[in-house]
């Protein structure tokens, strides 16, 4: 197989036996799937063992693979799911389907308000430039729950859409849109207090009654 071949010959030469093109897929989505299960996980041994783990998986199942996502979306779903199972274990939780480990009512009631605002000093692009940024994005990710972080890395850091978030997570589209609300405004809340300018600040009384 070619280096430009799309996945979707690499897939169909890996079903027919040929090993170095389910390689091809595993050099070209490692990087990916580490990160991902770094991100969520928060631990470079965890999100090791995760991708090798959502690898092993995928060249398993690789005939029951029926290509009604793209590859990586499927390979996404076998490393989240993989994700879950670590995130489950460290809380001392039973195996559970992923449909219930991450399934839960979320309302717009549920939406925290922001306990602090200000403008940001520079424009979202010029922050993106920003070397430091990067690091502050993964400080910040570090304190979201679980629930809330899995949304957002899958569909603002990973580029997927509402649709395939849910699909992976198990989730209604609806839940993935609240989360990610929520995960939005707790990362900016985060962000700005690190990155808003002091003299536009507005800290919003805790007396203040909702």
């Amino acid at each position: 197989m070619k280096p430009s071949s799309s996945d979707t010959e690499l897939v169909h030469a890996a079903k027919a036996g040929d090993l170095a093109a389910f390689e091809a897929l595993t050099t070209r989505h490692e990087r990916r799937i580490y990160s991902l299960a770094y991100r969520m996980l928060q631990s470079p041994q965890d999100a090791e063992d995760v991708t090798q783990q959502a690898f092993l998986s995928a060249v398993e199942n690789l005939a029951q693979f029926r290509e009604e996502a793209s590859f990586a979306t499927w390979l996404y779903r076998i490393a989240t799911f993989a994700a879950l199972k670590v995130i489950r274990k460290r809380k001392g939780l039973v195996t559970v389907s992923l449909e219930e480990a991450t399934e839960a009512r979320e309302d717009y009631d549920s939406i925290p308000h922001p306990e602090y605002i200000a403008d940001w000093k520079q424009s979202p692009e010029q922050l993106v430039e920003r070397h430091e940024t990067q690091r502050l994005l993964e400080d910040a990710l570090a304190l979201l729950d679980d629930k809330h972080r899995l949304v957002f890395v899958l569909r603002d850091v990973e580029g997927l859409s509402v649709r395939e978030t849910a699909t992976t997570l198990g989730l209604s589209e609806a839940n993935v849109k609240m989360r990610l609300l929520r995960a939005r405004l707790q990362l900016r809340e985060q962000l700005t207090r690190t990155l808003g300018d002091p003299a536009t600040r507005i800290e919003r009384s805790h007396h203040h009654h909702e």
